[in-house]
């Protein structure tokens, strides 16, 4: 009654069976009856991805220095869930160190404070208050992606004169900007709002706030200069003008980070280049194969939402993907060498989209046997996001993944899970799915024999009619389904908003998602229509 992992964190609540990650609450005949439906607007802190980003367009840090951060609690699934952000000793530390890192990097030679601001290139004693002041001015509202209240800027220059006290200029400075990075105008995206005009009872985001929100949804890093205008201007103020602005922003490359950043967390990819496997009975797999597997899976999403069809159950279903010379090597594609990915067409007979990539595969398999539990598990609960519950109690103690030697292929070791009554009730759902992908070994090569038995790929997908002979046909039937496209749907609304969807939250999901499938599934559409919800443009009165 192994259940298995269904990867990165978990979309919501439910029971199996459900895909409804918000877990039921408002109808969706009540999110139209033509009144507001203002979204929670939680305390949210940077994430490492969020303050690597930030700390680089505010001073060209590179070093994306909050991995040294601890890990943040996954929560939705990416990292980012306001409500599971506790602040432990430790991260407030760690903060501290960062920031001294970061400010020492700033300030360490003439030409780093030059960056800062063309007069620190030639400071004097008669001028070095008045260019401190100028840094000050150009990176606090930046930084805290607002302009500065009065008497703001004093208080800093103040510590700039405490730090610079028998030291240096660079040393002030240097304190300066320490001091704004555990800033938690800094560390946070704090939002006040302000009252709607037309409905006292809501509040609207300020235009820098609106800009954050658009920034941090669409590229993961603090407003740039256009949009940090646009909000003093009042082009944020409304739907049409947002829209507009997360247009330009999705085609600008910066997108680009977010898709892969979202994707990473998503999918088992993220930690390929770490897997181990068994060197004699898979000799041409090596962690270098594994980061090449994770950078085919990224290239591949980023040219089929930004230069293919674009779709969902096109990701699903298409019939490429993108590899280089060694990796070509290992899948046995000829014709491909060196090291630059190119696109290449697939044996759809043998692979089709995403999900049957060697890297998805070799994913979800957590030693050097295939488990067609984990395998099942991870399609659907991140996939389809029906929520199957980990065993707990007496019924824990007997989950025991079967040893190899109990049958040839997977489907003799795992059938018994089916037989068993007491874990029937949650594997009918993810083994179906996980017997189909048995055509792929635990490093995600195509087979059609296990230990010479001819592998049995017959399988079906929870919530539809008949059965599926083989992952082809598995990945086109779960193409298909209502389900797959909501929860994908459903994830994005996590990530965007930052938190775990709810039941009054259920107004936002159904908007989002009714306009999904208007667009066919698009998914840059998706990532517009994020940014025209009531959640993104109203705050409920009261909350902070």
């Amino acid at each position: 009654m192994d259940s298995g992992s269904s990867g990165p964190g978990s979309s919501g609540a439910g029971t199996p069976g459900s895909a409804d990650p918000g877990g039921g609450g408002i109808s969706g005949a009540a999110c139209l009856d033509g009144r507001v439906h203002p979204g929670r607007a939680p305390l949210r802190r940077l994430t490492r991805f969020e303050y690597n980003n930030t700390v680089r367009d505010l001073l060209g840090d590179t070093s994306q220095p909050a991995f040294s951060l601890p890990s943040e609690d996954l929560g939705n699934g990416f990292g980012n869930d306001a409500d599971t952000q506790s602040v432990s000793s430790l991260l407030a530390e760690q903060l501290g160190t960062v920031a001294e890192g970061v400010a020492q990097r700033a300030t360490a030679t003439p030409e780093a404070l030059a960056r800062l601001a063309p007069c620190a290139s030639d400071v004097t004693a008669a001028n070095e208050e008045a260019c401190a002041r100028t840094i000050i001015e150009r990176l606090a509202p930046r930084a805290y992606r607002r302009p500065l209240a009065d008497g703001e800027a004093d208080e800093l220059l103040a510590l700039y004169a405490a730090g610079r006290a028998d030291a240096t200029f660079a040393v002030g400075v240097a304190t300066v900007i320490e001091a704004l990075l555990q800033s938690p105008d800094f560390l946070y995206r704090v939002e006040w709002g302000t009252p709607d005009p037309e409905r006292p009872e809501l509040r609207r985001p300020t235009g820098d706030e609106m800009a954050t929100r658009l920034s941090y949804l669409l590229w993961g890093t603090m407003p740039d200069e256009e949009l940090r205008v646009a909000a003093q201007a009042g082009e944020l103020s409304t739907k049409e003008g947002v829209r507009a602005h997360a247009e330009r922003m999705l085609a600008d490359p910066r997108a680009r980070r977010v898709i892969r950043f979202f994707f990473d967390n998503l999918l088992p990819i993220s930690n390929l280049a770490d897997l181990e496997r068994d060197a004699e009975a898979f000799p041409t797999f090596s962690r270098a194969i594994g980061a090449l597997m994770r950078e085919e899976t990224q290239r591949f999403l980023e040219h089929e939402i930004f230069e293919g069809t674009g779709t969902w159950p096109s990701i699903l279903t298409a019939p490429y993907t993108f590899v280089n010379g060694p990796l070509a090597e290992f899948y046995g594609i000829s014709g491909v060498t060196g090291d630059a990915f190119q696109k290449v067409e697939l044996d759809t007979t043998q692979r089709l989209g995403l999900l049957t990539q060697a890297g998805v595969m070799a994913g979800t398999t957590h030693s050097n046997l295939t488990n067609p539990v984990v395998r099942g598990s991870f399609v659907v609960q991140k996939l389809m996001c029906r929520v199957i519950p980990l065993p707990t109690g007496e019924i824990l103690e007997q989950v025991k993944p079967p040893e190899p030697y109990t049958g040839a292929t997977a489907r003799e070791r795992y059938s018994k899970h089916s037989q068993d009554p007491v874990c029937a009730g949650c594997h009918k759902y993810m083994d179906p799915i996980g017997f189909s992908f048995e055509n792929y070994d635990a490093v995600g090569l195509f087979r059609t024999t296990e230990n010479d038995v001819t592998i049995d790929a017959s399988g079906s997908v929870p919530g539809t009619e008949g059965t599926v002979n083989g992952p082809i046909e598995l990945v086109r039937k779960l193409a298909e389904t209502e389900e797959a496209q909501r929860c994908f749907a459903a994830h994005w609304v996590e990530f965007a908003y930052g938190l775990t969807l709810r039941a009054e939250d259920t107004c936002t999901r159904e908007a989002v998602t009714a306009a999904f499938e208007a667009s066919g599934y698009d998914v840059q559409q998706l990532l517009i229509e994020l940014t025209q919800t009531d959640a993104f443009h109203y705050m409920a009165s009261g909350e902070e």
